[in-house]
């Protein structure tokens, strides 16, 4: 196949070494017929994972495993690393051209791809809020794993941006009774707004039917097998990189046949992949994005060339942060953000 005129220059937000990123520039690639050029409205910054890259945290074992769909370069760096994009389609085949998708792509404000990577946002979802699909897409893969039924007690450990969303979905089972933990009074506001009950410290008895741990912090999986009821099942949703983690498997927990599950959203649980690809569970978290509600989740926004600074403090000192949203330069930001997504 014949190649089409060479593309502009992009720019990249590139991790150059643990704890330092800049941005820098390149030409990209010739476009070839069936691919796409997006231009970026919004990026968001998985905050828990892309703190762990960003310091360089991330085990030797595990480097193949948490290479992103578009990744360029290796751990620990330089490498460009992200993929929470939403943009505009500038170039592409006709039922693509001038929508707004979602790509499992680095920070980056222009990329070329195969048409098939891009996935059009809802009609009914902001592009703006379009950033959180990856999130959502955690939290389904969570929710999944869990297997919550009607009448559960579910304790769901870390007020987090995944946390939020996987108490989010499991509110509406019936007869459910969902809460949320964290230390973190702030986010009391946060769950309220969701319709989720929020404690500050776990509750005391040992009842929960389900615990959903998302607090990225040992001391959270703890208090989670504390939490759980007899025969109950505890879902690990943090990733801890290279850190260790040592538990009490002594105490209650055989006593209890209590069941440490782990999740993780690089695979469709095992009943659910004969019939679930990837590309249908994040078509299906992009659909039930469509809630303004979860606007609450979008704590900050920064411009592009902040990017290294914003990520290097987040990295440091989160405080307060959930979803930070990276807002891109350009003739369409203006006009597009915030508006519909379907066309």
């Amino acid at each position: 196949m014949s190649l089409m005129a060479p593309m502009p220059t992009a720019r990249s937000f590139w991790i150059r070494e643990p704890g330092h990123g800049q941005i820098l520039s390149a030409e990209l690639p010739s476009r070839q017929a069936r691919d796409v050029l997006v231009r970026t409205l919004y990026s968001g910054i998985s905050r828990g994972t892309e703190s762990l890259v960003f310091k360089g945290q991330v085990p030797s074992s595990q480097r193949a495993a948490m290479r992103a769909p578009f990744q360029d370069g290796e751990f620990p760096g330089p490498l460009k690393y992200g993929y929470s994009s939403v943009g505009t389609v500038e170039e592409g085949p006709d039922g693509l051209r001038g929508r707004t998708v979602f790509c499992l792509y680095p920070h980056q404000d222009r990329y070329c791809v195969a048409a098939e990577a891009v996935h059009p946002v809802p009609a009914g979802v902001p592009a703006s809020r379009a950033v959180l699909a990856a999130n959502m897409e955690t939290a389904v893969n969570i929710v999944w794993d869990a297997g919550p039924g009607p009448g559960d007690e579910i304790v769901v450990i870390g007020g987090g941006v995944v946390g939020l969303l996987a108490a989010f979905l499991c509110r509406d089972l019936p007869g459910a009774q969902v809460t949320v933990v964290d230390p973190n009074r702030s986010r009391a506001s946060v769950a309220a707004a969701l319709g989720l009950a929020f404690r500050p410290e776990p509750p005391d008895s040992a009842t929960a039917d389900l615990v959903i741990h998302a607090s990225g912090h040992p001391d959270g999986l703890r208090a989670g097998l504390a939490a759980a009821g007899h025969e109950a099942t505890i879902v690990e949703a943090s990733w801890y990189g290279a850190s260790q983690v040592p538990l009490p498997l002594g105490e209650a927990f055989h006593a209890r046949r209590l069941t440490l599950r782990s999740s993780q959203v690089g695979h469709v649980p095992p009943h659910r992949a004969p019939r679930w690809s990837r590309g249908r569970r994040l078509e299906l978290a992009l659909a039930l994005l469509a809630d303004p509600g979860l606007d609450v989740l979008v704590t900050g926004e920064s411009e592009f060339d902040a990017l290294p600074a914003v990520l290097a403090a987040l990295a440091d000192e989160p405080g307060d942060t959930l979803c930070h949203r990276i807002r891109y330069p350009g003739p369409t930001v203006g006009a597009g953000a915030g508006k519909p997504g379907g066309r």
